[in-house]
């Protein structure tokens, strides 16, 4: 299998760190949606990140559709069965995506539109989003064990800490570590993991 897509993407990262997890084999390939937009192209007309090209060479995107076809490759799951713990981990992984995908605007507003095209009041709402989303994703990490081994890591507390990395990194001081230090220490355990740490954020 062929993941296609850089891993300063969270949605490529979140997919190949999962893959990794679940011990299934893939080649990762680092092809822009902006620097190489054609070559992205011919492999998937759609131009989404992350792609995975499968054995069978059918074409799937999304990263969370991508999850859900890695584990019933693997037979297992990254999430819980028990239906409170997967409705919890169901919260932590949509307040983690929502903040994500506010944070992924922030960075499009002021890194690809001109400055003289930028909507503050879009800026303002936007960011309002992003800081709600993380203020809640924080009261739901501090109630997760810190994973001892990497074995231990699941989809609800991979996807939250791969959205912090991204955002501390293209967002510096946008989204305050000390008034998320469970977000922040939950990062810091599992990054030292070599799923995460062979998949760094580019």
């Amino acid at each position: 299998m062929r993941l296609i897509g850089m891993l300063d993407s969270p949605y490529v990262r979140r997919a190949a760190i999962s893959m990794r997890l679940l011990g299934l084999p893939f080649q990762h390939e680092s092809v822009s949606v902006f620097r190489t937009f054609e070559q992205f192209r011919a492999i998937n007309p759609v131009v989404k990140a992350p792609t995975l090209v499968c054995d069978n060479d059918v074409v799937l995107m999304d990263s969370t559709l991508i999850i859900d076809y890695a584990e019933t490759l693997a037979g297992r799951s990254l999430m819980p069965a028990d239906i409170a713990h997967r409705q919890r981990a169901l919260r932590t992984i949509g307040l983690a995506l929502a903040a994500c995908e506010k944070a992924v605007q922030n960075v499009y507003e002021h890194n690809l539109r001109p400055s003289e095209k930028v909507h503050q009041p879009w800026v303002e709402r936007v960011n309002g989003q992003c800081a709600s989303a993380f203020a809640l994703l924080e009261d739901e990490v501090a109630t997760l064990p810190v994973p001892a081994k990497e074995g231990d890591v699941d989809q609800a507390g991979l996807t939250a800490a791969v959205v912090w990395t991204f955002t501390q990194a293209l967002l510096p001081g946008h989204v305050d570590p000390a008034q998320h230090p469970a977000l922040a220490a939950y990062t810091a355990a599992v990054e030292r993991f070599s799923s995460f740490s062979s998949l760094p954020h580019d």
